[in-house]
């Protein structure tokens, strides 16, 4: 199977509100429609993890972010462009997002990857993926595939074949809170 196979495969499962298990620019990802309630259930499911610990969302370009959040303070582009590690801003007034994706204090985890399966799987299915570390709430998040639990791997509609046989290990991204005053405090650096 190629890269273009993965990335249909992967779309089908996307439009009928399924799950998936897909590399990203940091570590593994379940993923889902980002706009899909019932999908984003099954994430929480997959993750036995409480709703109210939000997931964060992956776009393909700066361009779409104004689609989920209401005010893009200024300095967002200059950070994000400083930054040469992969960077999730979390991000005040989220919107057009169902809400079991936006945290309870209004804000949504943002992360538009430079990867070419996430951009090109994002592009092509047109609205944001969910990502959540590919492992059960609480366990150690895996850094290469062969990690990943094979409940994880079983209990999902759709694992990409795409960089399984990639061991160099990955870590999480940064994570960046940004006010809408452009004011922003480092979480996890």
């Amino acid at each position: 199977m190629d890269f273009e196979d993965d990335i249909r495969n992967a779309l089908t499962v996307l439009h009928k509100g399924g799950t998936l298990l897909y590399p990203t620019d940091t570590v593994w990802g379940l993923g889902c429609d980002a706009t899909n309630y019932m999908a984003v259930n099954k994430v929480y499911g997959l993750k036995r993890r409480v709703e109210s610990k939000s997931l964060i969302i992956l776009l393909e370009s700066f361009e779409s972010l104004s689609n989920y959040v209401k005010r893009i303070p200024d300095i967002t582009y200059d950070l994000l462009d400083s930054i040469d590690s992969p960077v999730t801003i979390i991000y005040s007034n989220a919107w057009n997002l169902p809400e079991n994706v936006i945290a309870k204090d209004g804000t949504i985890g943002i992360r538009i990857v430079k990867e070419k399966f996430c951009q090109d799987l994002i592009r092509a299915f047109g609205r944001p993926i969910v990502s959540t570390s590919a492992n059960i709430s609480g366990e150690h998040t895996p850094s290469v595939f062969n990690q990943i639990s094979e409940e994880i791997k079983n209990d999902v509609d759709y694992v990409v074949k795409y960089k399984q046989d990639v061991f160099t290990p990955s870590r999480p991204s940064t994570i960046i809170r940004l006010f809408e005053s452009g004011h922003y405090t480092m979480i996890r650096n």
